[in-house]
Protein backbone atom coordinates (compact mmCIF):
# COMPACT_ATOMS: atom_id res chain seq x y z
CA UNK A 1 0.00 0.00 0.00
CA UNK A 2 1.16 3.53 -0.84
CA UNK A 3 -0.13 5.80 1.98
CA UNK A 4 0.55 9.04 0.08
CA UNK A 5 -1.14 7.64 -3.02
CA UNK A 6 -4.17 6.72 -0.92
CA UNK A 7 -4.33 10.23 0.56
CA UNK A 8 -4.14 11.73 -2.93
CA UNK A 9 -6.91 9.43 -4.14
CA UNK A 10 -9.09 10.31 -1.14
CA UNK A 11 -8.60 14.06 -1.67
CA UNK A 12 -9.46 13.82 -5.35
CA UNK A 13 -12.60 11.82 -4.59
CA UNK A 14 -13.82 14.32 -1.98
CA UNK A 15 -12.92 17.47 -3.93
CA UNK A 16 -10.18 18.68 -1.57
CA UNK A 17 -7.62 20.65 -3.56
CA UNK A 18 -4.46 18.56 -3.88
CA UNK A 19 -1.30 19.01 -5.97
CA UNK A 20 2.01 17.23 -6.47
CA UNK A 21 5.52 18.73 -6.46
CA UNK A 22 4.44 22.17 -5.27
CA UNK A 23 7.27 24.73 -5.13
CA UNK A 24 7.47 25.63 -1.45
CA UNK A 25 9.64 28.71 -1.99
CA UNK A 26 6.43 30.30 -3.29
CA UNK A 27 4.84 29.72 0.14
CA UNK A 28 7.58 31.08 2.42
CA UNK A 29 8.62 34.64 3.21
CA UNK A 30 12.27 33.57 2.81
CA UNK A 31 11.55 32.48 -0.80
CA UNK A 32 13.53 29.33 -0.05
CA UNK A 33 12.48 25.68 -0.12
CA UNK A 34 12.30 22.67 -2.40
CA UNK A 35 9.12 20.95 -3.59
CA UNK A 36 6.35 19.44 -1.50
CA UNK A 37 5.70 15.88 -2.64
CA UNK A 38 1.98 16.41 -2.08
CA UNK A 39 0.10 19.50 -0.89
CA UNK A 40 -3.52 19.57 0.21
CA UNK A 41 -5.47 22.80 0.73
CA UNK A 42 -8.66 22.16 2.74
CA UNK A 43 -11.41 24.73 2.31
CA UNK A 44 -12.83 24.56 5.85
CA UNK A 45 -12.39 22.90 9.24
CA UNK A 46 -14.63 19.96 8.30
CA UNK A 47 -12.50 19.15 5.28
CA UNK A 48 -9.32 19.53 7.34
CA UNK A 49 -10.67 17.25 10.09
CA UNK A 50 -11.62 14.53 7.61
CA UNK A 51 -8.19 14.80 5.97
CA UNK A 52 -6.42 14.45 9.33
CA UNK A 53 -8.51 11.36 10.13
CA UNK A 54 -7.51 9.88 6.78
CA UNK A 55 -3.85 10.64 7.57
CA UNK A 56 -4.22 8.78 10.87
CA UNK A 57 -5.81 5.83 9.07
CA UNK A 58 -2.85 5.53 6.70
CA UNK A 59 -0.13 6.40 9.21
CA UNK A 60 0.79 9.69 7.49
CA UNK A 61 2.14 12.54 9.63
CA UNK A 62 1.41 15.77 7.70
CA UNK A 63 3.31 19.03 7.90
CA UNK A 64 0.99 21.99 8.58
CA UNK A 65 1.95 25.14 6.64
CA UNK A 66 0.49 28.54 7.44
CA UNK A 67 1.88 31.78 6.02
CA UNK A 68 5.42 30.36 6.05
CA UNK A 69 6.97 33.40 7.71
CA UNK A 70 9.10 31.87 10.45
CA UNK A 71 10.33 28.84 8.53
CA UNK A 72 13.35 27.65 6.63
CA UNK A 73 12.38 24.72 4.42
CA UNK A 74 15.15 22.45 3.18
CA UNK A 75 16.40 22.66 -0.38
CA UNK A 76 15.34 19.02 -0.89
CA UNK A 77 11.75 19.94 -0.05
CA UNK A 78 9.30 17.88 1.98
CA UNK A 79 8.30 14.29 1.42
CA UNK A 80 4.84 13.08 2.35
CA UNK A 81 1.88 15.41 2.80
CA UNK A 82 1.93 19.15 3.41
CA UNK A 83 -1.37 20.76 4.43
CA UNK A 84 -1.71 24.46 3.62
CA UNK A 85 -4.20 26.25 5.89
CA UNK A 86 -4.46 29.51 3.96
CA UNK A 87 -8.17 29.04 3.22
CA UNK A 88 -9.05 28.89 6.92
CA UNK A 89 -9.31 32.66 7.07
CA UNK A 90 -12.62 33.69 8.62
CA UNK A 91 -12.91 36.18 11.48
CA UNK A 92 -16.06 36.36 13.61
CA UNK A 93 -16.95 38.94 16.27
CA UNK A 94 -18.58 37.11 19.16
CA UNK A 95 -19.30 40.34 21.05
CA UNK A 96 -18.29 43.98 20.85
CA UNK A 97 -14.79 43.14 22.08
CA UNK A 98 -14.34 39.37 21.59
CA UNK A 99 -13.06 37.80 18.38
CA UNK A 100 -12.94 34.19 17.14
CA UNK A 101 -10.27 34.12 14.48
CA UNK A 102 -9.39 31.13 12.30
CA UNK A 103 -5.75 30.07 12.12
CA UNK A 104 -5.25 31.01 8.47
CA UNK A 105 -6.12 34.70 8.94
CA UNK A 106 -3.10 36.93 8.51
CA UNK A 107 -2.07 38.92 11.58
CA UNK A 108 -2.20 42.14 9.55
CA UNK A 109 -5.78 41.38 8.42
CA UNK A 110 -6.80 40.73 12.04
CA UNK A 111 -5.24 44.03 13.18
CA UNK A 112 -7.09 45.93 10.45
CA UNK A 113 -10.39 44.26 11.38
CA UNK A 114 -9.82 45.27 15.00
CA UNK A 115 -9.15 48.93 14.26
CA UNK A 116 -12.25 49.13 12.05
CA UNK A 117 -14.27 48.15 15.14
CA UNK A 118 -12.35 50.62 17.35
CA UNK A 119 -10.71 47.79 19.28
CA UNK A 120 -7.34 48.26 20.93
CA UNK A 121 -4.78 45.69 22.07
CA UNK A 122 -3.29 44.41 18.83
CA UNK A 123 -1.31 47.49 17.87
CA UNK A 124 1.97 45.75 18.79
CA UNK A 125 1.25 43.04 16.20
CA UNK A 126 0.63 45.31 13.22
CA UNK A 127 3.13 44.32 10.56
CA UNK A 128 3.96 40.88 11.97
CA UNK A 129 4.15 38.90 8.72
CA UNK A 130 2.42 35.68 9.68
CA UNK A 131 -0.86 33.91 10.29
CA UNK A 132 -2.82 33.96 13.53
CA UNK A 133 -2.18 30.23 13.93
CA UNK A 134 1.55 30.80 13.69
CA UNK A 135 1.35 33.75 16.08
CA UNK A 136 -0.41 31.59 18.68
CA UNK A 137 1.95 28.65 18.09
CA UNK A 138 5.01 30.76 18.96
CA UNK A 139 3.34 33.43 21.11
CA UNK A 140 4.52 36.05 18.65
CA UNK A 141 5.35 39.48 19.99
CA UNK A 142 6.89 42.84 19.19
CA UNK A 143 7.23 46.34 20.62
CA UNK A 144 6.41 45.33 24.18
CA UNK A 145 3.41 43.15 23.44
CA UNK A 146 2.76 39.43 22.95
CA UNK A 147 -0.23 37.41 21.79
CA UNK A 148 -0.67 36.06 25.31
CA UNK A 149 -1.73 39.61 26.27
CA UNK A 150 -4.89 39.37 24.15
CA UNK A 151 -5.62 35.64 23.91
CA UNK A 152 -8.34 34.06 26.04
CA UNK A 153 -7.99 30.58 24.58
CA UNK A 154 -7.98 28.55 21.39
CA UNK A 155 -9.58 25.65 19.58
CA UNK A 156 -7.42 22.89 18.13
CA UNK A 157 -7.58 19.59 16.27
CA UNK A 158 -5.86 16.49 17.66
CA UNK A 159 -4.16 13.90 15.43
CA UNK A 160 -7.16 11.67 16.27
CA UNK A 161 -9.53 14.17 14.66
CA UNK A 162 -11.00 15.54 17.90
CA UNK A 163 -11.75 19.26 18.17
CA UNK A 164 -10.96 20.64 21.62
CA UNK A 165 -10.95 24.05 23.25
CA UNK A 166 -8.60 25.22 26.00
CA UNK A 167 -8.23 28.45 27.95
CA UNK A 168 -5.22 30.70 27.95
CA UNK A 169 -4.06 29.39 31.33
CA UNK A 170 -3.62 25.91 29.80
CA UNK A 171 -1.60 27.10 26.80
CA UNK A 172 1.81 27.41 28.52
CA UNK A 173 2.46 30.76 26.86
CA UNK A 174 5.98 32.12 27.30
CA UNK A 175 8.64 33.78 25.18
CA UNK A 176 8.21 32.37 21.64
CA UNK A 177 6.55 29.25 23.01
CA UNK A 178 3.15 27.64 23.56
CA UNK A 179 1.87 24.18 24.36
CA UNK A 180 1.58 23.63 20.60
CA UNK A 181 5.33 23.99 20.13
CA UNK A 182 5.71 20.49 21.57
CA UNK A 183 2.77 18.64 20.02
CA UNK A 184 1.14 17.56 16.74
CA UNK A 185 -2.10 19.35 17.58
CA UNK A 186 -3.31 21.79 14.91
CA UNK A 187 -4.54 25.24 15.93
CA UNK A 188 -7.93 25.97 14.37
CA UNK A 189 -9.13 29.18 16.03
CA UNK A 190 -7.79 31.78 18.42
CA UNK A 191 -10.13 33.55 20.83
CA UNK A 192 -9.08 37.14 21.46
CA UNK A 193 -10.40 39.83 23.78
CA UNK A 194 -9.71 43.50 23.10
CA UNK A 195 -10.79 46.88 24.52
CA UNK A 196 -12.77 49.72 23.04
CA UNK A 197 -10.82 52.87 22.27
CA UNK A 198 -10.84 55.81 19.88
CA UNK A 199 -10.38 54.55 16.34
CA UNK A 200 -8.03 57.33 15.26
CA UNK A 201 -5.87 56.89 18.37
CA UNK A 202 -5.56 53.16 17.59
CA UNK A 203 -4.76 53.92 13.96
CA UNK A 204 -2.05 56.40 14.96
CA UNK A 205 -0.42 53.81 17.23
CA UNK A 206 -0.51 51.26 14.42
CA UNK A 207 0.96 53.76 11.96
CA UNK A 208 3.74 54.49 14.43
CA UNK A 209 4.52 50.76 14.79
CA UNK A 210 4.64 50.17 11.04
CA UNK A 211 6.81 53.27 10.53
CA UNK A 212 9.27 51.97 13.12
CA UNK A 213 9.32 48.58 11.40
CA UNK A 214 10.02 50.12 8.01
CA UNK A 215 12.77 52.37 9.33
CA UNK A 216 14.61 49.63 11.27
CA UNK A 217 13.94 46.35 9.46
CA UNK A 218 15.04 45.18 5.98
CA UNK A 219 11.49 44.64 4.76
CA UNK A 220 12.51 44.99 1.10
CA UNK A 221 14.28 41.61 1.20
CA UNK A 222 12.88 38.11 1.75
CA UNK A 223 13.53 36.90 5.29
CA UNK A 224 11.97 34.86 8.08
CA UNK A 225 11.90 37.75 10.54
CA UNK A 226 14.24 37.76 13.52
CA UNK A 227 16.84 35.05 13.01
CA UNK A 228 17.61 34.55 16.72
CA UNK A 229 15.70 34.59 19.98
CA UNK A 230 16.52 37.37 22.43
CA UNK A 231 19.11 36.08 24.92
CA UNK A 232 18.39 37.01 28.51
CA UNK A 233 19.92 40.38 29.29
CA UNK A 234 20.93 41.10 25.69
CA UNK A 235 19.61 41.84 22.21
CA UNK A 236 20.69 39.36 19.53
CA UNK A 237 21.08 42.06 16.89
CA UNK A 238 23.25 44.14 19.21
CA UNK A 239 25.59 41.21 19.92
CA UNK A 240 25.89 40.38 16.22
CA UNK A 241 26.63 43.99 15.33
CA UNK A 242 29.13 44.23 18.19
CA UNK A 243 31.00 41.32 16.58
CA UNK A 244 31.23 43.20 13.27
CA UNK A 245 29.03 40.77 11.38
CA UNK A 246 26.65 43.20 9.65
CA UNK A 247 26.79 42.45 5.94
CA UNK A 248 28.41 39.03 6.39
CA UNK A 249 27.35 36.94 3.40
CA UNK A 250 27.38 33.24 2.60
CA UNK A 251 26.01 32.45 -0.85
CA UNK A 252 22.77 34.40 -1.22
CA UNK A 253 22.22 34.77 2.54
CA UNK A 254 23.34 37.91 4.35
CA UNK A 255 23.21 39.40 7.83
CA UNK A 256 21.29 42.56 7.11
CA UNK A 257 23.27 45.78 7.10
CA UNK A 258 20.13 47.55 8.28
CA UNK A 259 19.34 45.27 11.26
CA UNK A 260 21.83 42.62 12.35
CA UNK A 261 19.09 40.50 13.89
CA UNK A 262 17.80 39.62 10.41
CA UNK A 263 19.23 37.17 7.88
CA UNK A 264 18.00 38.11 4.42
CA UNK A 265 17.88 36.49 1.01
CA UNK A 266 19.76 38.90 -1.25
CA UNK A 267 19.22 36.66 -4.25
CA UNK A 268 19.20 32.93 -4.85
CA UNK A 269 19.87 31.95 -1.25
CA UNK A 270 19.57 28.27 -0.41
CA UNK A 271 18.59 26.75 2.91
CA UNK A 272 22.19 25.56 3.25
CA UNK A 273 23.44 29.16 2.83
CA UNK A 274 21.15 30.29 5.65
CA UNK A 275 22.07 27.40 7.94
CA UNK A 276 25.78 27.98 7.39
CA UNK A 277 25.37 31.68 8.14
CA UNK A 278 23.34 30.94 11.27
CA UNK A 279 26.03 28.58 12.56
CA UNK A 280 28.87 30.95 11.67
CA UNK A 281 27.06 33.74 13.52
CA UNK A 282 26.37 31.63 16.58
CA UNK A 283 29.97 30.45 16.89
CA UNK A 284 31.43 33.91 16.28
CA UNK A 285 29.17 35.57 18.85
CA UNK A 286 29.84 32.82 21.38
CA UNK A 287 33.61 33.01 20.96
CA UNK A 288 33.63 36.78 21.39
CA UNK A 289 30.90 37.36 23.98
CA UNK A 290 30.24 34.02 25.67
CA UNK A 291 26.58 34.15 24.62
CA UNK A 292 25.23 31.27 22.52
CA UNK A 293 22.40 32.50 20.33
CA UNK A 294 19.36 30.29 19.83
CA UNK A 295 17.76 30.37 16.36
CA UNK A 296 14.19 31.66 16.20
CA UNK A 297 13.74 30.39 12.65
CA UNK A 298 12.31 26.87 12.53
CA UNK A 299 14.07 24.46 10.16
CA UNK A 300 11.70 22.11 8.33
CA UNK A 301 13.12 19.11 6.48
Amino acid sequence: MDPIGEIKKYAEETGCEINENVTLSDYTSFKIGGPAELMATPRDIKELTELILKCREYGVRPFILGNGTNLLISDEGLSGLTIFTGYLDKTEFESETDIACMAGVSVVKLCRAAVERSLSGLEFAYGIPGSVGGAVYMNAGAYGGEFKDVLTGCEYLTPDGEIRRIGKEEMDLSYRHSIFSDSDNIILRAFISLKKDDKEAIRQRMDDIISRRRSKQPLQYPSAGSAFKRPEGYFAGGLIEQCGLKGKTIGGAQISEKHAGFIINVGGATARDVLDLIEFTRQTVFSRTGVMLEPEIKLIK
